[in-house]
């Protein structure tokens, strides 16, 4: 049965045990050796398999090729053979931090792969680089690899569901850094004072502000998570070494609750795996089918549905209006409510873009689909018929999609909204959808299957067919694989295509 952790701020003066800290209570979690389920077993597989997809897509973009580049400066430390890099030929290795660094760029530079949302949100597989570099680095084998990143995908969507960071404009992968370092710890078998101190230096060292996700938005999108995974690597590092962290870094006085999120009346229940219980949560995350923030997903489906039923909505000549009911969230964040006029530049980045559901809503709605290169270029930004478009669609917050947003029931939970579209002539098309489609409760939900198929699409075009093949091969059988081979869990691109793309110079 899950434990609840009653989490409040405490006076300098106010006795809390550190066995009664959350940052210990996570510890505990990590070291439980509960058997991993076969169900998670099988998602872990899928959500490795998601995140090489978009890795790949990846490869030569210049987040990557900035953060690959760093990697590639530092030789492999001392205390094991290091860890490999997406993309690079299998022997090419790297200290395990700058391969969490590196790998952690290039699965999140799309805003491509799994999602979980609630107090929070989340994208948990980012726990994975950080988590696979070090069992590289290591040598620990499958077994050991699954569950590590059940205790990681577990912590993190734990958080999620408790604490929210956005409200106080704190960036998620604040919950990031101790999912990871929590996860770190299962796989090198670490006692709970140890992961303890790892889960709280890696929290004290990840907390900055949402500003990297709001107006014009940089190239620090992608690296932030991967920020968080290499702080992990770095922080159980220290804690082996006997180092330790601000203490209670959540309940403090100085903490990061009492001067960060609510404030010193600030009370959070945190819903934790009880000893023995299952370690379950990846079950109740969901991946992405488009490439687009998490919120858009449904929208998109919605679009692409509308537009190819009623061709006539594709012409902005015939549209007075556009408005999407949603949660607040979306309304805020990606929406006309975030305040943000880039959300409406043709000429933004496509991080802005992707954080855009005017833009996104208007191009999905015209095109029928939505594509991870073509949706995002200059000139389908540009073009005059989306632009005229674009700036008809606006959003409105609607209170009953608030709460199914914010929702504990999954059965009602939603990201989705109602659409009214105002004609010219003054007639309305009105339609509505809770879920994507890919959304274990949408019309297809993604499995083993969509999974392969988003990896063969996105791999195709860098990596050989035989890679492929190899890699897909290798992962399916992840719970037997050995040392050895977990270290050749990893995709190696066509011969040329990394020497072809540019490597930036920097001061390492």
């Amino acid at each position: 049965m899950t434990v609840t952790q009653h989490v409040r701020v405490y006076r300098s003066d106010e006795p809390l045990p550190r066995e009664e800290q959350l940052a210990y209570r996570i510890a505990q979690v990590a070291v439980d050796p509960v058997d991993v389920e076969p169900d998670v077993v099988d998602m872990i597989v899928n959500r490795i398999i998601d995140n090489a997809s978009v890795a790949a897509a990846s490869l030569t973009r210049g987040p990557i090729c900035s953060a690959r580049a760093q990697a590639l400066a530092h030789p492999i430390s001392t205390g094991g053979a290091g860890a490999t890099l997406f993309g690079a030929p299998n022997d090419v290795r790297t200290s395990p931090e700058w391969a969490a660094w590196a790998n952690g760029v290039a699965v999140r530079e799309l805003d491509y792969h799994d999602t979980f949302l609630a107090a929070e949100y989340s994208h948990p597989g980012d726990n994975i680089p950080p988590i696979l570099a070090v069992a590289q680095h290591v040598g620990a084998d499958g077994a050991a690899l699954v569950r590590a990143l059940a205790t990681g995908y577990e912590i993190q969507i734990d958080l999620v569901r408790a604490i929210s960071l956005h409200k106080h404009k704190i960036d998620h992968v604040a919950h990031l850094g101790p999912s990871a370092a929590a996860g770190i710890g299962t796989l090198l078998g670490l006692d709970a004072d140890t992961i303890s101190q790892a889960v709280a230096q890696a929290l004290h060292t990840t907390t900055a502000t949402r500003q990297s996700r709001k107006g014009e938005i940089s190239t620090w999108k992608a690296h932030a998570p991967a920020f968080a995974g290499k702080m992990a690597v770095e922080a159980v590092d220290r804690a082996m070494r006997g180092q330790t962290s601000p203490s209670p870094i959540y309940e403090g006085e100085d903490g990061v609750i009492a001067w960060l999120l609510d404030g010193k009346d600030a009370r959070y229940e945190v819903p934790l795996p009880a000893a023995g219980e299952p370690k379950r949560g990846i079950l109740d995350s969901y991946t992405k089918e488009h490439s687009a923030e998490y919120q858009a997903q449904a929208w998109i489906d919605l679009a692409r549905k509308l537009g190819t039923a009623r061709p006539e909505l594709r012409d902005p000549a015939n549209i007075a209006s556009v408005v999407l009911h949603t949660s607040h969230h979306t309304h805020t964040v990606i929406g006309s409510g975030a305040g943000d006029p880039q959300k409406y530049d043709p000429t933004a980045s496509r991080e802005t873009l992707d954080h855009s559901i005017p833009y996104i809503f208007a191009v999905a709605l015209q095109d029928g689909g939505w594509h991870h290169i073509d949706s995002y270029t200059p000139e389908r930004a540009a073009r005059p018929d989306t632009v005229e478009l674009w700036h008809k669609v606006t959003t409105a917050e609607d209170a009953e999609w608030t709460r199914r947003y914010h929702s504990e029931d999954p059965a009602e939970k939603a990201f989705g909204g109602r659409v009214e579209i105002t004609l010219a002539d003054g007639s309305t098309v009105v339609d509505e959808i809770a879920v994507a489609d890919a959304h274990p409760l949408g019309a297809r939900p993604f499995a083993r299957a969509d999974y392969i198929r988003k990896f063969t699409l996105l791999a195709q075009p860098v990596l050989e067919s035989d890679e492929i093949d190899r890699f897909l091969e290798l992962v399916q059988r992840l719970p037997e694989l050995t040392a050895d081979e977990v270290r050749e869990l990893d995709i190696v691109a066509r011969t040329g295509l990394l020497e072809a793309a540019p490597a930036p110079k920097g001061l390492f």
